[in-house]
């Protein structure tokens, strides 16, 4: 239940600009001798072409980006490792094509018409709200002083380092676009293409007329389509197979009742109460108490029917939510408007982080005066407009005159939400939030509804200790008694469990797909043979005992690996040749009707540029045959499609409406679309050219 997001505190600012501003001398001044040599380490982490992967440079960036952004350090690990690994490269062909950014270039970038969103948001004018990039330079010339500061290296790494790369990266993208041209008679004769629509009679028999259990699809089979398509089934890694299962520690039925009788227990002390808020808290309650009114829109439980019919004072429940069981009390119940509109000022003493967390920006002194400033101003006559541009840090209404227009209750914190619900209009005064001080005043109100005040005792449902050791217990004991892979199979048949699979397990992996993230399972999968058996790893609710099933070297994937893929094209690929042997007789659609005992069809408005025929489907064979100017009037021979065998006959091409777009328009996409491809793809061309050690399997 959140109100005014993200606010930015103008002591904030005044931080952030200075240490920004410290920030560039120390680039400015020392950027392009750090990059590469500010951390150094015996070990590596693996190669790049011949460059080591520094593991202390790499230990260095999780945690950062794990302090920046607050993601999880496993879900870092892969994407931090790529970033190192493409810099690398990318440094490689800077310098092979004397691609670098200046001193002085990289001031017209900061200072420039166009400079980086970090730089207006950390020196916008607080007073104007708009970049002041003069101030900027000035405020830089002070901060040299300070050019040894702990924390330049860190907002050069967050902030500078990031734009120096990306100009880099622009750079280099341009000069390797720059050979993208497309010919007018490409474009003249594409937009023709775009614009035509054709209509066809065919026949068809579809490939699920076979059943699947008569065509047989070999080993050989398998293994003569991978060596002749080797692109598609390249295996750059090594990966691993399992069979695995589980022994749920999921809260079981006890467990449940458990969490009721303590409900039940507290029940009575719940409804005696006269300080919700305290016992809530008291009793680790799962929700908090949000103390003000709702309409019944805007509560939202599993029994609002039971609940809405209350007295004030009483306890409904215990009563289940999700994974919870809660007691409901209907504190307080009065009318209330159904939305409202008020304006404010807002003096921050704290602001919200990327990750949701308040960190304090100003005590609560400061704030109170700095208020009571903007008030006496107003007081005094001034305009609320602009005395809220000066004054408040809410960045959602601070342009806008303070307002938030007609909003509808539980919008705001409670506070803020108290005080716009329960006064009348033309209330004015200051309240006080998680986020600061406010000065409110009440504009309008709308509607008129009864207002619930609830407060929820809600404990989750959690696996006891007994439960947890069961499924323990039960995984250690099965582990222990399997110790081939007969074993482990028997005894799963015995316990009446299925094992599951999963494939496509790589060293440097964290999650296994269908049974989730544990590093160390994933390293004994790497670590251990064909055949042995693990231990129980915990993981989640489960506890999880595998047996490796096997290992695919890097090279061409293996016929198991690859038949899942490829046994259903060649099953079809074998049904389509039954069916045209069988059923297609003759040269006409006439001919092939009777043959098959099927009739001809009809299918209008294909277009040239879709894939989707109406009423067939995904079939790109079709719809190329169909712009055949040679299948005019005339039948094809049967067409293997991707749901059957088609023989089309040409009814007529034909021009669609205009769609607006002429030669010239549609060259200029095809090349923008060129290049933004030629962008993308550049950067995997270089790695699958690069000779890259991965050797993180070692370390973590």
């Amino acid at each position: 239940m959140s109100v005014i997001q993200r606010i930015r505190d103008k002591a904030a600012w005044f931080v952030f600009g200075a240490i920004a501003l410290s920030l560039i001398a120390f680039i400015l001044q020392d950027a392009f001798s750090r990059r590469g040599s500010v951390f150094s380490s015996e070990s590596t982490l693996g190669e790049v072409n011949g460059i080591d992967i520094d593991r202390e440079t790499y230990e260095h960036k999780l945690d950062f980006y794990e302090q920046a952004n607050g993601t999880p350090r496993s879900q870092l690990m892969g994407s931090v490792w790529d970033y190192m690994v493409e810099q690398t490269l990318m440094e490689q062909e800077y310098e092979k094509l004397g691609i670098k950014v200046g001193a002085d270039e990289l001031s017209d970038v900061l200072f420039g018409d166009n400079p980086p969103q970090w730089m207006q948001q950390a020196f916008t004018n607080p007073q104007t709200g708009v970049y002041d990039a003069n101030l900027a330079k000035q405020q830089f010339a002070e901060i040299k002083k300070n050019a040894d500061d702990a924390r330049n290296a860190q907002l050069y790494e967050g902030y500078l380092e990031p734009t120096i790369l990306q100009t880099e990266r622009e750079k280099y993208q341009s000069l390797i676009t720059g050979a993208v041209y497309v010919p007018k008679w490409m474009a003249e004769k594409t937009n023709a293409d775009n614009n035509s629509l054709a209509k066809i009679a065919y026949v068809s028999v579809p490939y699920a007329s076979i059943s699947d259990s008569t065509v047989k699809v070999s080993d050989d089979d398998v293994s003569a389509y991978i060596k002749a398509h080797p692109k598609q089934f390249e295996q750059k890694e090594e990966a691993r197979q399992i069979s695995y299962v589980s022994f749920d520690a999921k809260p079981s039925r006890e467990d449940s009742v458990a969490v009721i009788d303590q409900l039940q227990q507290l029940k009575s002390e719940f409804a005696a109460t006269t300080d919700e808020k305290a016992f809530l808290a008291r009793n680790s309650s799962e929700l908090p108490y949000y103390n003000s009114f709702l309409n019944k829109k805007e509560i939202k439980q599993a029994v609002n029917d039971s609940i809405f019919a209350l007295s004030v004072g009483a306890v409904y429940g215990p009563y289940a939510d999700n994974n919870n069981y809660v007691l409901a009390k209907l504190v307080a119940e009065r009318q209330v408007p159904d939305s409202v509109k008020v304006r404010h000022i807002l003096v921050a003493t704290a602001q919200q982080t990327q990750q949701g967390q308040l960190t304090r920006v100003r005590d609560d002194s400061s704030a109170r005066k700095r208020l009571d400033s903007a008030i006496a101003l107003l007081n005094a006559g001034s305009n609320f407009d602009s005395v809220c541009v000066q004054y408040s840090d809410d960045p959602g209404s601070k342009d806008k005159g303070g307002v938030y227009d007609y909003f509808t209750s539980g919008r705001m914190m409670e506070e803020f939400n108290d005080f716009a619900f329960t006064h009348p209009v033309g209330a004015k005064d200051v309240v006080k939030t998680a986020y600061g001080y406010h000065y409110i005043e009440v504009l309008g109100q709308k509607g008129a509804e009864t207002g619930y005040k609830f407060a929820y005792l809600s404990k989750p449902v959690l696996a006891s200790a007994e439960t947890i050791n069961n499924a323990s217990a039960a995984a250690t004991q099965f582990a222990s008694s399997s110790r081939t892979r007969a074993d482990f199979d028997a005894n799963a048949k015995k316990l009446g469990i299925t094992p599951q699979t999963a494939g496509d397990i790589k060293p440097n992996d964290f999650n296994i797909m269908g049974v989730g993230e544990n590093r160390q399972m994933v390293k004994w999968i790497a670590e251990n043979d064909p055949g042995d058996i693990s231990e129980p790893f915990e993981i989640n609710d489960k506890y999880v005992v595998a047996v490796i099933l096997g290992i695919s070297k890097p090279g061409l994937q293996s016929v198991n690996q690859a038949r899942p893929m490829v046994e259903p094209l060649l099953r079809n690929e074998k049904k389509a040749e039954q069916i045209i042997a069988s059923k297609f007789k003759g040269t006409t659609l006439e001919q092939f009707a009777q043959s098959t005992g099927g009739a001809i069809q009809f299918a209008d408005s294909i277009a040239y540029q879709s894939y989707i025929i109406s009423g067939i489907g995904n079939e790109p064979k079709i719809v190329g045959a169909a712009f055949n100017k040679g299948l005019q009037g005339k039948a094809s021979t049967p067409i293997a499609g991707m749901s059957g065998v088609f023989a089309i006959k040409g009814e007529s091409i034909y021009a669609a409406a205009s769609l607006g777009i002429n030669a010239d328009m549609l060259r200029a996409q095809m090349e923008n679309q060129m290049k933004s491809q030629i962008a993308y793809r550049s950067m995997s061309a270089l790695r699958d050219a690069a000779k890259i050690e991965d050797n993180r399997a070692k370390f973590y």
